[in-house]
């Protein structure tokens, strides 16, 4: 499977800018994700790219939500380790996080929520200027983007990096996204 069918698969099946933004972010975390482990970036871009293809299908049903996504991925091409990734990110199926990938993405899901929060607090709105501790700061803020699950961030620690290593990676990584993020 290739990137751009994926795409194509994620602009037919969901309508909301800010979605589709934010599986482009955490394609981008997940692909400095595998470079930095020496894993396949095809394979764990696409997982952090397809993760969400199935939110607006299920009507935001968590229940429901990774189930089809997972069963979309393979229809697609994915592997089953991108598919088992894409089911176990959403922890209310008791799919286990067996894998590096499996993990790596059930951390990165919510980081990219606390980046886009810390960056639309800045006059400038945008990433280029901020830092890895500015993030860092707000991560410890209950109240800050607080539908960034701070608990599932700190598993980072189960791929085997500390948090503050995990956010700067996240952060440069959509750095480089920046203008696909809007940011």
């Amino acid at each position: 499977m290739d990137r751009e069918e994926a795409l194509d698969s994620i602009r037919a099946n969901v309508e909301n800018e800010s979605l589709i933004k934010h599986m482009l972010a955490a394609e981008a975390i997940m692909r400095a994700l595998a470079r930095h482990f020496g894993e396949d970036e095809a394979e764990w871009g696409l997982a952090g790219l397809l993760h969400d293809i199935d939110v607006e299908l299920t009507d935001n049903d968590m229940s429901a939500h990774s189930i089809l996504g997972a069963d979309l991925a393979r229809e697609l091409g994915a592997s089953e380790a991108v598919a088992h990734a894409i089911l176990a990110h959403n922890q209310r199926h008791g799919a286990s996080l067996e894998s590096r990938l499996d993990k790596a993405l059930f951390c990165t899901d919510p980081l990219t929520g606390l980046i886009v929060a810390a960056a639309l607090v800045r006059p400038d709105k945008k990433l280029a200027g901020l830092e890895a501790s500015s993030i860092e700061k707000r991560f410890k803020e209950k109240g800050f983007a607080a539908g960034a699950n701070r608990e599932q961030m700190a598993r980072c620690i189960d791929i085997g990096l500390e948090l503050d290593e995990f956010i700067g990676l996240g952060l440069e990584a959509m750095k480089k996204v920046a203008a696909k993020l809007g940011l």
